[in-house]
């Protein structure tokens, strides 16, 4: 791996260390993720400094004048400067209990570089750099970059359990493998997994969901480390087996990881036509997609592997699965309907979907969409080395070699491809949505008819005919409307 060698430094950022420096302070290093992400060629914005040989009330009393400070780490020895900046002291951690908050914090001023770095989660976090472009490397983390290397700088890392996730989104993000030592480090802590903060818990997930690159790479570190069984529908996958003929990859836990590396790379690709939720979506939806597999998986009577049912069985699992660690309601509830319906293309003729089917799936899927559920199978396919199961024209990325998809098309191997599926939503003009109640309770309203059992009832019986597509306009759904509440004997 080559590293960049010279690190462009933020305009706000030499004009703080300039002031502290001329305040009398002995030292400031720019450290943390900043220094590893320039150095990998990564754009960062958050800057954090670390200063020597100032008391906090001095730096504060140094800075005040010439920027914006705030001073609501006061506990744990950080100023916020221009709300982008953080500006520390050096800390001492002493472990006082169990978990991520387990310990008392003595920032102090008179603490030595090499004492503050060791407290770092990882080398690769524990680079410091000056202004003159000098590096403060005390663990070698330069090394373990090249090394594509997960290392705890020492065993104070087994301070902050949350620093298994951390190493699990870092080797998702930056495609690095975790030494043993720290391996061995993570599952010493395995026990204090329970008293962790469940968002805490969600937002190392979200990293590994919107900047992993290879997010198999985090989910093997899940495994190496035991932490896989603080996850159970995960730990369920592992080793369950799948019919090799449409799964040569192997077990559950093997096609999932692949799922997970080809959406990424599909999001990768579509970045800009997908937003954050959607990106989360659909990388927990390639995660969850066959969480029922373990429950449903059986021999039939020819000794064949058959998971009828899996991707029903599997929606409450991922429903509990992303709950369970405080996930944002508006993901679960697109990520539940893009794994209960990702084999709804099973029994449909070649020919391609009926309206009546693609408007249906639209209202099962929303707030979720058939462009994402398109993306989902998509994935699935790829990641299970069958892809002509199911083709996007659209959506296929550039990694895939377009000669290679069009010669399968010729030659007759796709039983289904999802752009038909997408056509046919386009032109229904519920890509992106669900279809439009055309026939809604004011219109009931208007015809004297009063909110009631009967109510929703009628309102249900019209809208399930406008999604066979008897009628596609107002005026002609006011028509059904009539002949439902004649059969009703609410008119005559």
């Amino acid at each position: 791996m080559t590293l960049r060698s010279q690190v462009a430094v933020p305009k706000l950022v030499v004009k703080i260390i300039d002031r502290l420096i001329g305040g009398g302070a002995k030292d400031v290093l720019i450290v943390g993720g900043f220094v590893r992400d320039v150095l990998l060629g990564i754009q960062s914005k958050d800057v954090d400094l670390e200063v020597y040989g100032l008391s906090y009330a001095e730096v504060e009393r140094i800075l005040a004048p010439h920027f914006r400070v705030n001073l609501v780490g006061q506990s744990f020895g950080v100023i916020k400067v221009e709300n982008t900046v953080d500006v520390a002291l050096p800390r001492r951690e002493s472990k006082n209990g169990i978990g991520h908050k387990g310990f008392s914090v003595d920032a102090r001023c008179d603490i030595e570089p090499a004492e503050a770095f060791s407290r770092r989660d990882f080398t690769i976090n524990a680079i410091g750099m000056r202004l003159n472009g000098e590096f403060y490397d005390p663990f070698d983390g330069i090394g373990d970059l090249r090394r594509k290397l997960l290392r705890a700088t020492s065993p104070a890392f087994k301070d902050d359990p949350l620093r298994v996730l951390r190493g699990m989104q870092f080797a998702s993000r930056f495609g690095f493998s975790m030494d043993a030592q720290t391996v061995e480090f993570c599952k010493d802590v395995y026990d204090e997994y329970p008293t962790l903060s469940q968002e805490r818990v969600y937002m190392e997930w979200e990293k590994w969901a919107l900047k992993g690159l290879y997010p198999d790479l985090g989910l093997d570190v899940l495994l190496q480390t035991g932490w896989i069984n603080a996850f159970p529908e995960l730990a369920a996958i592992v080793g369950c087996p799948q019919n090799p003929q449409w799964h040569p990859e192997g077990d559950v836990w093997t096609h999932t990881k692949q799922v997970c590396c080809e959406m990424a790379r599909s999001l990768n690709a579509l970045e800009s036509t997908l937003s954050s939720d959607e990106r989360q979506a659909l990388m927990f939806a390639a995660l969850c997609h066959d969480f029922g597999k373990p429950s449903t998986t059986l021999l039939d009577e020819n000794g064949v592997l058959r998971s009828y049912g899996h991707a029903e069985a599997g929606a409450p699992l991922a429903h509990e699965f992303m709950t369970r660690m405080k996930a944002p309601f508006r993901i679960v509830d697109m990520v539940v309907p893009l794994v209960k319906n990702h084999m709804a293309t099973q029994g449909v003729p070649e020919s391609g979907p009926s309206k009546r089917a693609v408007r249906r799936l639209a209202l099962k899927l929303f707030p979720a969409t058939i462009r994402l559920w398109a993306l989902l199978c998509q994935a699935d396919a790829f990641g299970c080395g069958v892809p002509e199961r199911y083709l996007t024209r659209d959506s296929v990325p550039s990694v895939y070699d377009p000669d290679s998809i069009r010669q399968e098309r010729e030659n007759h191997k796709i039983r289904f491809q999802a752009d038909v599926w997408l056509s046919v939503a386009e032109k229904l003009e519920i890509k992106d949505t669900k279809p439009e109640q055309l026939i809604q309770g004011r219109d009931l309203i208007q015809l004297g008819i009063r909110p009631g059992p009967i109510f929703s009832k009628i309102l249900n019986a019209v809208f399930e005919r406008q999604l066979d597509g008897e009628f596609e306009t107002k005026e002609d759904g006011q028509k059904v409307l009539q002949e439902v509440l004649r059969a009703e004997g609410l008119v005559e």
